[in-house]
């Protein structure tokens, strides 16, 4: 009887259908106008600046232009003004808790509005829903959530998730760091020197440090010569003095580096990129050397104390 009986367990368990796992988790921010009419099909934005953390760090800031947005659906959805999704969030990403902070100012601090902060999980499996009227929807989002508030000024949302489907990284678990001496700072301009010298002919080396991107295609921006083009225009990359160059201290194994006052490691004169003929050509070069020399960089320092980069 107590072998029929594990059996028929056996037998339920697995005919029961397979959990649906989240493979992606999608935050959305709006701050807008409330609008007259509660059931419009649309909504203005606020004009000001977000800024979205990373377990502390800045991950992304955006300026927020006035532009209207379509309210979808039944659940009043509003397309979202700030899309942050965690597959986008890049290897500061942990495997299990992390929080995400948004923080908003806007242009006009005495103007009233309302604030929108919004979750939705990713799963692997589609769900099924039938209405009892011969129609059904299918979704492959899981759970979700909302935040709103009316306010006035700067806004804060903030939120814990878990992300079992990030990459653990070794560096994830390197000892955190308490301070940066001279002799640190020293050898991390070294670091950011040698990464500007990677701009140069025949910039195979830089080619290869954009391989490490996996949203790149790189075959094509070599086909295109988009670093090239940028390097015949005049475009040079010039690393930071120890007196330019700031260091941030998170108390985790990561840290950033910044330009003196919050500004750029590696100022570009945005206009010579118009010199590159074609906007096409000219979108290629900008996003090449934004990647590689971004206005702010994360460095950890590895078992044998050298200092590494994130990519």
């Amino acid at each position: 009887m107590r072998t029929l009986f594990l059996v028929f367990c056996l037998l339920f368990a697995f005919s029961l259908p397979a959990t649906a796992a989240v493979i992606n988790i999608e935050f959305n921010f709006t701050p807008y106008f409330a609008p007259a009419d509660p059931n419009a099909k649309q909504v203005d934005t606020i004009p000001g600046k977000a800024v979205v953390f990373l377990n502390n760090q800045m991950l992304a800031e955006q300026e927020l232009e006035k532009r209207d947005l379509p309210v979808l659906f039944e659940e009043r959805q509003i397309s979202p003004a700030v899309w942050v999704p965690a597959s986008s969030m890049g290897p500061g990403l942990r495997k299990g808790m992390n929080n995400i902070r948004v923080e908003f100012t806007p242009a006009n601090p005495t103007q009233p509005y309302l604030a929108r902060f919004s979750w939705s999980e990713v799963t692997d499996k589609e769900t099924r829903t039938d209405d009892g009227a011969g129609r059904s929807t299918a979704t492959n989002y899981g759970g979700t959530g909302k935040e709103e508030r009316p306010v006035k000024g700067k806004v804060v949302f903030e939120r814990g998730f878990t992300a079992d489907f990030a990459v653990d990284r070794a560096w994830h678990h390197y000892p955190p760091i308490t301070a940066v001496s001279p002799v640190d700072k020293s050898s991390l301009v070294v670091l950011l020197k040698e990464r500007a010298t990677l701009f140069k002919p025949n910039f195979a080396a830089a080619y290869k440090l954009l391989e490490k991107q996996p949203n790149l295609t790189v075959p094509a921006m070599k086909k295109a010569k988009c670093l090239e083009n940028a390097y015949k225009v005049g475009i040079r990359v010039k690393a930071p003095t120890p007196e330019q160059l700031e260091t941030v201290i998170f108390n985790s194994p990561e840290l950033l580096l910044q330009g003196k006052g919050g500004s750029p490691l590696h100022p570009f004169n945005r206009a010579a990129f118009e010199k590159i003929k074609g906007d096409e050509n000219q979108m290629c070069a900008a996003m090449a050397l934004f990647t590689l020399y971004p206005p702010r960089l994360i460095v950890v320092r590895n078992p044998a104390g050298k200092w590494e980069v994130v990519e």
